[in-house]
């Protein structure tokens, strides 16, 4: 990571907390009353080929004991009214910036993977990991709703894993790689308006779909 792109990150992340420190605030009490405890959702991830971190996420799913690979069809059962709306509107990741302000997370670079498939892929994934992993990125933009239309198609964990593996995993690579050569203040600056711009057109989708249905 550039100092300049580091600097990027610190002086946005400390902006984003100042503005919406009393809206996660309010998200958490809201969550303790809806959903009790745990608040947050842990888990580790990779910024590196052999540097796992623990990314953090507001809690949108039931808790189980075990909980392995990508959320696909198998999981959707779990995710509460709650987490749902939080997923929809990505409110469910500003924790994050607290990864962002420890140098685990760019706010632009690929998502991070879980240590499963770094170990399955790891020539794809030590060169992808070249760039710091970041809360969105280009694979983010082009392909994440894609992937969601294709895993939630899975029923069970297994088919979630080929379909993950087979396709998501490299065409999401392809687009990190694309992400990798060609980055600058400025197109991370572009790919953050395109993902803010792309959560108001989902919105207004779903808006006008719902209107639509009400007729």
């Amino acid at each position: 990571m550039t100092w300049r792109k580091r600097i990027f990150d610190l002086f946005f992340a400390s902006l984003l907390v100042v503005i919406l420190g009393p809206v996660l605030i309010w998200l958490v009490i809201y969550l303790l009353i809806k959903e009790g405890r745990p608040l947050f959702y842990v888990a580790e991830r990779m910024k590196g080929p052999e540097t796992p971190f623990n990314l953090w996420k507001l809690r949108t799913m039931t808790v189980v004991d075990t909980d392995q690979g990508v959320s696909g069809g198998n999981k959707s059962s779990r995710v509460t009214k709650t987490g749902d709306w939080l997923r929809r509107k990505r409110l469910d990741e500003f924790p994050q910036l607290w990864n962002i302000l420890k140098g685990d997370l760019s706010f632009v670079g690929p998502r991070p993977p879980l240590r499963e498939y770094v170990e399955r892929f790891p020539e794809l994934y030590r060169d992808v990991l070249k760039s710091r992993p970041g809360v969105t990125g280009l694979a983010t933009i082009r392909f994440h709703k894609h992937e969601d239309r294709l895993l939630s198609r899975c029923a069970t964990p297994q088919e979630t894993d080929d379909a993950y593996c087979r396709i998501c995993v490299p065409r999401k690579a392809r687009l990190d790689m694309i992400y990798q050569r060609n980055q600058s203040i400025c197109y991370d600056f572009d790919l953050v308006f395109q993902t803010i711009g792309n959560l108001f057109r989902r919105q207004k989708g779903r808006n006008s779909a719902q209107k639509t249905g009400k007729r």
